[in-house]
């Protein structure tokens, strides 16, 4: 059984009159709007600018997402930084590992030119010389006017990560403010925020693709679940224990994982479902048609297109 948070026990200790202030607190509209349509800006309006770059979050944000998404990783002198992969090269002019460096280190590297290069046809904006974030200017420039939907990325190369996030988190009362949601596909990473701050709403990510030894059976990554079509109602309750919610692909090499059955298995079980990372209009509307709770999108602008037709 899923133990009670602090601010639970405390309401529950104080009587009605707390009861009804709580359930009407920002951390309890949060998670009740989960249960509608989320729109998820991945990585910010990462089709339209570099990635987890501040012009990325400012257009998304200018649009109106309900989620700003990013993913957290630790400097060499435990600085909480947003980038994505393990290493630079990809997206900035930097080399090796990004936990090798400094943040002085990282603060002097191009994370802007690489996305001219990549999309020679936007000419609109110059990004060259756009440095990497970290969360605290991100949370400084934004706020408690937008909500964050972080990753923990690649625990394992990012020691004291949890600690060092949930330290953020509590410094610019983002959690009672119902302003952020921390996902990983890492449990273990979870439990360890949830041990540091049982309030944080969790998300559990899953990718399903097909076994190596049988293509026609799906297995999970990190054998967090079993396939998307063997999964049974304990599988999400053991998740509902201490998330409030999953992400998921909803495709695999052009051939689809889940199905109406499995978002309905998923929130029958208290479990709201996102999936990413989606960029066409076509699969935007087949997968809300299925009932989805919430769609990661490198372009925003398309999904709320849809939402507001």
């Amino acid at each position: 059984m899923a133990r009670y948070s602090l601010i639970t026990m405390l309401t529950l200790l104080a009587g009605p009159a707390a009861m009804a202030a709580a359930s009407d607190s920002p951390l309890t509209q949060q998670l009740d709007e989960l249960n509608k349509f989320q729109v998820i800006a991945h990585r910010g309006a990462s089709g339209h600018a570099p990635e987890s770059t501040l012009p990325a979050y400012e257009l998304a944000h200018q649009w109106g997402v309900d989620y700003l998404e990013l993913d957290a990783q630790l400097s060499a002198d435990g600085e909480v930084v947003l980038f994505h992969d393990g290493t630079l090269e990809r997206t900035s002019n930097g080399e090796g590992h990004i936990h090798d460096h400094t943040l002085a280190e990282l603060k002097a590297l191009d994370t802007g030119s690489w996305f001219h290069d990549a999309h020679p046809e936007r000419t609109e904006a110059d990004y060259s010389g756009t440095q990497i974030l970290t969360l605290d200017e991100l949370f400084d420039h934004f706020g408690h006017t937008t909500r964050y939907y972080i990753e923990t990325k690649s625990p394992d190369l990012n020691p004291g990560l949890e600690e060092a996030l949930v330290q953020r988190l509590e410094a610019y009362n983002m959690v009672e403010q119902g302003r952020v949601l921390v996902q990983s596909f890492d449990q273990e990473s979870l439990l360890k925020v949830r041990a540091l701050n049982p309030d944080i709403p969790l998300i559990q990510l899953l990718w399903y693709s097909p076994s190596e030894q049988d293509s026609a059976t799906l297995t999970e990554w990190n054998n967090t679940t079993p396939g998307a079509n063997a999964i049974r109602d304990e599988d999400f309750k053991r998740i509902a224990e201490y998330a409030v919610g999953v992400g998921t692909n909803a495709i695999y090499q052009g051939q689809p994982v889940i199905d109406a059955a499995f978002i309905h298995q998923s929130q029958s079980n208290g479990l709201p479902v996102h999936v990413y990372t989606v960029n066409e209009q076509d699969e935007m509307e087949r997968l809300m048609a299925l009932g989805v709770n919430g769609l990661f999108t490198d372009y925003p602008d398309r999904l709320l297109e849809l939402i507001n037709e």
